[in-house]
């Protein structure tokens, strides 16, 4: 999920390593931190594959800084990813949320519906936090209030996505292509 924040903040604009990592920060960095020692590796392994080009600017202060852009074949990539989302990053809610942040680089609707349509078919599927005898437990069921909290929580937010989702799919099939 870092290379895909890291090819989609690019893709809107070229950036400097800590605009890039206050970026990610402010997508996921509440949930999922990024460290310098995430970051610039893959940094580092983006450029070694020709998907980001980098050069220096003069800084602020006496340091002059590194800017990173966006190469033609980074953009390639980015699209490949949005196009063919991993199933993790259709099942995981954190992960989901940064392939939807930059789902709008994909030039084509039927392209964004689709992967729109892989996160609604997961969340038809009957699931719960806990089960018994194979079966989801209901928030209803579950005999300690706070496993209901949980359950009844979950079960309000994903009505509220699966609502979204089908309005989203719906209002993509209709805006020209």
């Amino acid at each position: 999920m870092l290379e895909l924040s890291i090819l989609g903040f690019l893709a809107e604009e070229p950036l400097h390593g800590y605009e890039l990592k206050e970026r990610i920060k402010a997508l996921s960095g509440h949930v999922r931190p990024v460290s310098d020692g995430a970051l610039y590796p893959a940094i580092a392994r983006l450029v070694a594959a020709g998907r980001l080009d980098q050069h220096t600017e003069e800084g602020a202060g006496a340091a002059p800084r590194r800017v990173l852009s966006l190469t033609e074949q980074g953009r390639a990539d980015l699209l490949d990813r949005l196009r063919h989302p991993k199933q993790a990053e259709i099942t995981d809610h954190v992960r989901f949320n940064t392939v939807l942040a930059f789902l709008r680089h994909l030039p084509d609707r039927a392209e964004q519906a689709a992967v729109l349509r892989r996160r609604l078919d997961f969340l038809q599927t009957p699931s719960s936090f806990f089960y018994r005898d194979g079966e989801p437990v209901r928030a209803e069921e579950s005999g300690d209030l706070f496993r209901e909290g949980m359950l009844r929580v979950a079960r309000a937010t994903g009505a509220a996505e699966r609502a979204w989702l089908a309005e989203a799919i719906e209002r993509l099939a209709q805006l020209p292509s």
